[in-house]
């Protein structure tokens, strides 16, 4: 090997983030942690299309994943105002006890 890391191992890299994302979004039970693992699996996509970028030679890629970021950023702020919000209501931020939000 010479040293250069090719897309296969960046896809390798996110392909991994993408099923550890998805793993805790399926098992967990706090919303603050679901959230946590969303955006994990949303960046193992964006280190996609970065790699895809760059193998490709072209920077559409990159364009889309500084719009993804930024949209990312602005998901987070709002759903953290969203959790901080139940919190107070509830106390408690698992997932059995937020279902009823009308009471």
């Amino acid at each position: 090997m010479d040293g250069v890391v090719g897309v296969g191992e960046y896809l390798a890299v996110a392909s991994a983030l993408f099923c550890v994302g998805l793993f805790g979004v399926l098992i967990r039970r706090n919303a603050l942690l679901m959230l946590m693992c969303l955006e994990l699996m949303l960046n193992a996509v964006n280190l996609a299309l970065v790699a895809f970028a760059r193998y490709n030679g072209n920077m559409e890629g990159v364009i889309l994943t500084f719009f993804s970021i930024s949209v990312a950023a602005a998901e987070v702020a709002i759903g953290l105002a969203i959790l901080v919000a139940l919190y107070r209501k509830r106390k408690s931020l698992l997932l059995q006890d937020l279902n009823l939000l009308g009471r």
